[in-house]
């Protein structure tokens, strides 16, 4: 099984609230923005690995030298176990995007976890990495996905800037999003898999020079 048709609005919206009531009890809050130093951001790529767009989206890191974060669903990584060891290979880094994308904020503890544990194995199995990250499908985090971050030693990871690509609103918009947004530190969400990125693709292959020209250096979270 491979799972498309991700987007991010709607669970977002409660990820604040969340993340104040984990602050509260002294859990670690998700990374939004990344501490590197002057005009150092970070791209990371999710709900893939696909076997149309991800070799696609490394051709244009590898031409630009760009190391990015890719965010991998497990049923997706067990569909396409080699597209998952083309970017491992390829040096990126690979966060676990659980089993099969759900709204963890709505789940009982027990099945967050299993999501978690199992995104993380499937990964293992087809790449040898261990994730040493973790990012909520939705960007939608409550005190137990934290807490069982917290449990399993992985970073949560977020993001600052979302073009919302996954939305499909042309390469016009997502271009001018990400310029207009990018700043030092900044993380950018893209999406290799949940749907047709074709749009993504020829986003990212103006975008990256632009990027690089304007004097920014990426790095991974």
């Amino acid at each position: 099984m491979v799972l498309t048709g991700f987007g991010v609005a709607g669970p977002a919206l409660r990820s604040q609230a969340a993340t104040r009531n984990a602050a509260q009890a002294g859990v670690e809050q998700p990374m939004y923005y990344i501490h590197d130093g002057p005009r150092r951001v970070a791209l990371t790529i999710d709900d893939g690995p696909s076997p149309v767009y991800t070799p696609q989206i490394l051709r244009l890191l590898q031409r630009y030298r760009i190391t990015a974060a890719f965010s991998m669903i497990g049923v997706n990584v067990q569909a396409h176990p080699e597209v998952a060891r083309e970017v491992a290979h390829a040096g990126h880094m690979i966060v676990n995007h659980t089993w099969s994308h759900p709204d963890l904020a709505l789940m009982s503890p027990a099945a967050v976890r299993d999501e978690m544990i199992r995104g993380t194995d499937e990964i293992h199995r087809a790449t040898g990495r261990l994730p040493d990250m973790f990012r909520a499908p939705y960007g939608a985090w409550s005190p137990t996905v934290l807490q069982h971050c917290e449990q399993m030693r992985v970073t949560p990871l977020d993001w600052s800037v979302d073009p919302r690509d996954w939305s499909r609103p042309g390469v016009a918009a997502i271009v001018d999003n990400i310029m207009d947004n990018t700043r030092t530190g900044s993380i950018i969400l893209e999406h290799d898999g949940g749907g047709n990125r074709s749009e993504t693709v020829a986003a990212l292959g103006i975008v990256l020079p632009r990027l690089l020209d304007r004097g920014f250096h990426f790095r991974t979270p």
